[in-house]
């Protein structure tokens, strides 16, 4: 008897991560199966919450070749894999992707660098395969009514804004591969290009771009965008976060601020992945083309030579400077 007919077959890269929970989550609240998975690091009990009875491999080499087994096999095919592993590597396991006839999901950032994109591009082409993007921050309900509201104004405003996101990390990040920039794209890749694909997704193409400071810890700087000046701070220094953050006990500040008026959106994230796979299911996914602006601007502050605090720029970089 034929099990599970009717079930998307999914596999997934990078099992031990961060992020791989919300995917697992994702594939189960729509109702598919989780097939196999591959990681480097065998400390994935979390797979128990989720598909127990997924198969596991530590070794790309075994993965690849289960994978292509269950695609000679037909109906067993992986119709989708799920890319969570590190960013530098995303761009490979794409390709392995598509190579075995599969869709791919792929974290955030696609890749680093903007050529990357163009190579996909044209992978993307000659496969017939899909290269989703999870972009989830586009679909939070309070983004979206913000895009909204936007899109309803005159088109000839331009909005000031504030946004500084701090999200503080021990030494531990600075000996994985998180901390290091050729493998994670730094800081303003690894924790700021959601933020810039929303804010350009909203308010238009980059006219000019400045780079305050940039440091292992943090980068700031300036946007000026088809209708918005931004100035914006991105940091894992937990003595940037305001001191009614580390009273609470908090290790996280996000704030972004619309002409002085702040933007409340701190919940609302952890059904965003299940989101974001039904609209990939319903094969309406965030593009390669969707994801090339944030990765653009992001590689462009990564290589940067800072100016120093002149002109319009983030206050918090006062605290740095009085350290």
């Amino acid at each position: 008897m034929k099990k599970n007919m009717n079930k998307v077959r999914f596999a997934l890269i990078g099992a031990a991560g961060f992020i791989a929970p919300r995917h697992m989550k994702a594939i189960k609240e729509t109702g598919n199966d989780l097939i196999v998975m591959l990681d480097p690091c065998d400390s994935v009990g979390v797979i128990d919450s989720y598909f127990p009875d997924a198969d596991f491999f530590t070794e790309p080499e075994r993965f690849d070749r289960h994978i292509d087994k269950l695609r000679r096999q037909g109906e067993k095919k992986i119709d989708y894999i799920s890319i969570c592993s590190p960013n530098y590597l995303h761009d490979a396991h794409i390709r392995l992707t598509l190579r075995n006839d599969a869709h791919a999901i792929c974290e955030k950032p696609l890749v680093l660098n903007p050529w990357n994109v163009d190579a996909l591009d044209e992978i993307e082409k000659e496969t017939g395969k899909k290269i989703n993007v999870i972009l989830q921050l586009r679909l939070h309900p309070v983004i979206q009514e913000l895009k909204k509201k936007i899109s309803e104004s005159s088109q000839n405003k331009i909005y000031d804004i504030d946004l500084t996101y701090i999200t503080s990390r021990g030494r531990w990040y600075f000996y994985s591969w998180k901390g290091d920039i050729i493998k994670s794209g730094g800081v303003a890749t690894n924790i700021g290009v959601h933020f810039f694909d929303v804010l350009t997704s909203i308010f238009g193409d980059v006219e000019q771009s400045t780079v305050h400071f940039s440091d292992q810890k943090t980068v700031a700087g300036f946007l000026y965008l088809k209708n918005a000046r931004i100035r914006w701070l991105l940091s894992l220094d937990f003595e940037l976060l305001p001191d009614e953050i580390k009273a609470r006990g908090q290790q996280t500040y996000r704030s972004l601020t619309l002409d002085g008026k702040e933007i409340e959106f701190s919940e609302g994230f952890t059904d965003l992945h299940t989101v974001s796979y039904k609209k990939i299911l319903e094969g309406d996914g965030f593009t390669v083309h969707d994801a090339r602006p944030g990765i653009r601007i992001a590689y462009e502050i990564r290589n940067a030579l800072p100016s120093g605090l002149k002109g319009d720029y983030h206050p918090f970089l006062q605290k740095i400077m009085r350290k």
